[in-house]
């Protein structure tokens, strides 16, 4: 493929993740296909001075435990490498948000392994980047402006007001429990005309042919995740029905705009980068069936751990189903600080 198709061929990608994928109507399963641009690499800290705390074999927090309800051990640190690569495969680009091209101060909520910040901090090297996690999981070896903190970003945070120009959150909406209280903070600690930024999957999976059900083993475990954290005080739906661009607005946040993605789970789409894309999206999904179960099920509803495996026996069989078109919506939405603080008469901050 020449270098003029290949650009061809993303832009398509870009186009009918946005409006609607085709689908490559000889793949019906995903049995023998491969990729070598898979990776589930990653590197991480290790130091004697953290603690975690384990659980049904698996590695969690310390820090403020119990906050977040999934492991972050090397097999996750792996999945969240590959969400990365996954997301910068599709959107082509790290951020939407229109920050220019000096941007100072960059804060990273959630930042897990860090990719995106040390992606970031290369994109941007005149601008300071902080992520924050509750985990000690990032590198050693990061960008000289690149730096990481351990801390609960729900609690009160430590830096001035009007002090970022752009503050990122992707894959949180497994993890924050009060959405509003945050937003109102990133406004406060953000320049005006600073940007907020989340990307977020709707994990309610979909269909493009509309052939799957309610009943579908898929839907059926997202739907037991949803029930698990909200039982866990996390509102797990937060990503769907623009509710993350409602919110802004209330807010006070001005220039809210919202695009939607449609990240397809296996190698159906025609689309050759997007049949790339859904293979590493069903591999992350597969590779985390258990680690994504294990809190929601057996601490939000109480399912002993033996029910949990027996149930997951049939979803990952019903993964490798392409019969189904499956998709999971990645929506992202970004608003700016006013360059003014303004009374806003939708309910934002002054």
């Amino acid at each position: 493929m020449t270098e003029e198709q290949q650009a061809q061929e993303d832009a398509d990608a870009v186009e009918q993740a946005e409006g609607g994928i085709i689908a490559d109507h000889e793949s019906v399963t995903d049995g023998g296909y491969e990729s070598d641009t898979v990776s589930s690499a990653s590197t991480s800290i290790s130091s004697s001075v953290r603690d975690f705390s384990f659980e049904n074999g698996r590695r969690y927090h310390k820090f403020r435990e119990g906050r977040y309800n999934f492991p972050n051990d090397d097999s996750e640190q792996e999945r969240e490498d590959m969400k990365h690569k996954m997301l910068t495969m599709l959107c082509q680009q790290l951020h939407f948000a229109p920050i220019g091209d000096s941007p100072h101060e960059i804060l990273d909520i959630g930042t897990g392994t860090g990719a995106w910040a040390i992606e970031m901090g290369d994109e941007f090297p005149s601008a300071n980047i902080l992520g924050i996690d509750l985990s000690p999981i990032q590198p050693d070896w990061v960008p000289p402006n690149v730096r990481f903190m351990v801390d609960d970003v729900e609690s009160p945070w430590l830096h001035p007001r009007n002090h970022f120009d752009y503050i990122h959150s992707r894959h949180t909406v497994m993890a924050i429990r009060d959405w509003e209280a945050l937003l109102r903070r990133s406004y406060e600690h953000l320049k005006p005309g600073g940007w907020v930024e989340l990307q977020e999957i709707y994990h309610f999976p979909m269909s493009e042919n509309d052939t799957m059900g309610a009943d579908h083993p898929v839907y059926e475990y997202w739907k037991h995740i949803g029930d698990g954290l909200a039982a866990l005080g996390v509102h797990f739906e937060f990503s769907g029905h623009g509710q993350i661009a409602d919110l802004m607005r209330r807010c006070g946040y001005i220039n809210v705009t919202e695009r939607v993605f449609h990240v397809p789970i296996g190698t159906w789409p025609k689309n050759r980068k997007l049949k790339s894309v859904g293979l590493y999206w069903k591999t992350i999904l597969l590779d985390g069936v258990q680690a994504i179960a294990l809190g929601p099920m057996m601490r939000g509803l109480r399912w002993p751990r033996e029910r949990v495996e027996i149930f997951l026996v049939a979803v990952r069989r019903a993964y490798h189903d392409n019969s189904c078109l499956m998709y999971m919506p990645l929506v992202c939405v970004y608003g700016q600080k006013p360059h003014r603080n303004l009374v806003h008469e939708n309910g934002g901050m002054n």
